[in-house]
């Protein structure tokens, strides 16, 4: 399809077409699909795309790709699943990678990834405003580089491949600007050795917060746990499987509740009532609640064992802080010197892009469900925002490739 002929054609039909086009500084117009971000999902719709010989654009904030994985995690970071149900599209994990890769593992790899399929991202290009403009019928797609300087890229097909990670969560906490100890979201966070003979507060218990406590621990940290809901701990691995494997392979023979019950008798088994250590189940069975929710069960790398020890304290909810110390839900008061935020990420989509049907301007996620929320209206796609991990941003990577090649070819 020639992109570059249907708008000279408006040029020539629509008198304001020239006025709108010579507002910005710099426009940019494209015959392939425009993919905002390079993450893993970004690559894997580039590559899938290019699979099929259709090019693409990619637009990257910074100046890495997946820059989330480079500039915002910690050291001791591994791959929570097993690497095959976490490899891209068209291609596989070298065989002398362990199961669950390390940080830097999983960032050769999607650096290599990157050079195998020829993917090269246009970095410090910020997206600052993306809209569909019903006259031209194209998207316009507006960023800023790293000297102020704008361009806007007018395209067909938008891919937003920003995630659901794109931006730290940060609670508000009443008394935060009294703590004035160290106070730092997880983003910010690389290694329990800035914290040694320290106390440290660890707020959220996810499979982040429960990592950096046991990091905290390994480097001869205090830390306690801060734990306001109800949250279902599993072994990583059980029966010699992974679990999350395991999960997948009962899912084909036998109903969730089915699966679930049976994932909790085996967490009984092999780590006890965790309630005891003031870490209550949800009523929702653990693959239940991820189904319904998005809210992903802990896998346990051995924090478990330093809560039970009590090298870990659980703390209840914070009610507010004060000079070096925390007040608690349960009106005690502790002292502390750092407090470290596991408060997790959002998407950023509602900040940019001006579309109220496709994505919800709450939470910035897809509003139709899996499977279904990979495509909008209008050459609008969505890749990475599955509640799913890398396995559902490479579904999505696949349909999306397949839809815009029926168009192009």
């Amino acid at each position: 399809m020639d992109c570059l002929r249907e708008i000279q054609g408006k040029q020539v039909h629509d008198p304001l077409f020239t006025e709108k086009m010579n507002k910005s500084l710099r426009s940019i117009r494209v015959e392939c699909p425009v993919i905002v971000g390079a993450g893993p999902s970004g690559l894997a719709a580039a590559a899938c795309l290019k699979q099929k010989g259709v090019p693409s654009i990619v637009l990257e904030r910074s100046n890495w790709i997946a820059s989330l994985w480079q500039l915002k995690t910690y050291d001791r970071l591994r791959l929570h699943l097993p690497k095959k149900f976490c490899e891209l599209p068209l291609m596989g994990f070298p065989s002398d990678f362990p199961t669950y890769p390390t940080k830097q593992q999983f960032i050769g790899y999607l650096e290599a990834y990157a050079k195998t399929f020829d993917i090269r991202p246009r970095f410090n290009e910020s997206v600052l405003h993306a809209e569909y403009d019903v006259t031209l019928g194209f998207w316009r797609v507006r960023c800023v580089g790293l000297k102020g300087e704008e361009t806007e890229y007018v395209c067909r097909w938008l891919v937003v491949a920003t995630g659901e990670n794109a931006e730290a969560v940060v609670p508000e906490i009443e008394g935060i600007s009294e703590f004035g100890g160290d106070i730092r979201h997880t983003s910010l966070y690389k290694s329990g050795e800035d914290f040694r003979g320290k106390r440290v507060l660890v707020v959220g218990c996810g499979n982040s917060g429960m990592e950096v406590c046991l990091d905290l621990c390994n480097h001869n940290a205090s830390p306690s746990l801060v734990v306001r809901d109800r949250v279902h701990i599993l072994p990583r691995e059980m029966l010699g499987r992974s679990t999350f494997g395991l999960s997948m392979w009962l899912l084909k023979w036998l109903p969730m509740r089915l699966v679930d019950r049976f994932l909790l008798v085996v967490s009984r088994i092999l780590l006890g009532d965790t309630a005891r250590f003031g870490l209550d189940r949800p009523r929702l069975g653990p693959l239940e609640l991820k189904n319904l929710s998005g809210k992903t069960p802990v896998l346990d790398v051995g924090t478990l064992a330093k809560i039970k020890s009590g090298d870990i304290k659980v703390c209840p909810g914070i009610k507010r802080l004060k000079r070096h110390a925390v007040v608690f839900a349960d009106g005690i008061t502790e002292n502390f010197d750092a407090i470290i935020l596991a408060t997790g990420y959002k998407s950023n989509v509602p900040s940019w892009l001006k579309d109220r049907d496709f994505f919800s301007m709450k939470d910035g996620l897809p509003q139709m469900p899996f499977p279904n929320g990979w495509k909008g209206d209008c050459g609008l796609y969505a890749v990475g925002f599955t509640k799913r991990g890398l396995l559902g941003a490479s579904m999505d990577a696949k349909k999306i490739a397949e839809d815009i090649y029926q168009c192009w070819k």
